[in-house]
């Protein structure tokens, strides 16, 4: 009966060790998987500081207002046919993701700027898209018709897609290469410089530092 008895505490010895290293090892992987995968826009923003393009938090968001898409039409004509859009249907498109809200002060002052940059480079073979952020359709609809956004736009009306950016404000605009990789990053309101420097990186796939642009609006 004791042979029976310290055979048995062996086995549950064993079987906790397995356990414990088990978990050793998921804890890990968890670690490594944390580090290699950009959780918010300051890990970003590190990143293109040091020269380096990381890969852009994906997203899949309903469609608010198909527009202009320049080079790209057929694109996203195809991911838009469902009404929702993936960001990894748009690969193969140099992209200018430029997040803002109709209740956005700074957003409204960067508008008519934003419309204009993208009407001079509609031909250059990059897809501009707007993530209207947590905001009333009808209100969203009436800033797009009001300030000529003529580019197509989706919305994050549950402000997941913010925080998986790492956003804490708005405006903000991110510009990426073909290739899905994040290039460049302005935060608060773009100037004509910044915008031109961003698309450049998109176009070329080198990434250029972050900026700070103008004013914008917390998040919280």
């Amino acid at each position: 009966m004791a042979q029976r008895r310290s055979g048995s505490f062996r086995h549950l010895r064993r079987r906790r060790g397995l356990f414990a290293f088990g978990a050793a090892v998921a804890a890990a992987a968890a670690l490594v998987y944390g580090l290699s995968t950009p959780s918010s826009s300051r890990s970003l923003d590190e990143a293109l500081n040091d020269g380096e393009a990381l890969p852009a938090p994906g997203f899949e968001l309903p469609v608010l207002a198909s527009g202009a898409a320049g080079q790209h039409t057929t694109r996203w004509r195809r991911a838009a046919a469902d009404g929702q859009v993936r960001l990894d249907e748009l690969r193969g498109a140099p992209l200018v993701l430029n997040f803002w809200a109709s209740w956005c002060d700074p957003c409204r002052a960067e508008a008519p700027k934003l419309a204009e940059a993208w009407r001079q480079n509609a031909g250059r073979g990059v897809l501009m898209l707007g993530i209207n952020e947590q905001d009333d359709r009808s209100n969203a609809l009436e800033f797009i018709d009001k300030y000529g956004f003529a580019f197509p736009h989706v919305r994050d009306d549950t402000r997941d897609t913010a925080r998986r950016w790492g956003m804490t404000g708005m405006p903000e605009t991110f510009f990426l290469s073909r290739h899905g990789d994040v290039v460049g990053h302005v935060i608060g309101t773009i100037g004509p410089r910044q915008f031109e420097r961003g698309l450049e990186a998109a176009l070329d796939g080198r990434p250029v530092p972050s900026a700070e642009g103008g004013a914008r609006r917390s998040l919280d």
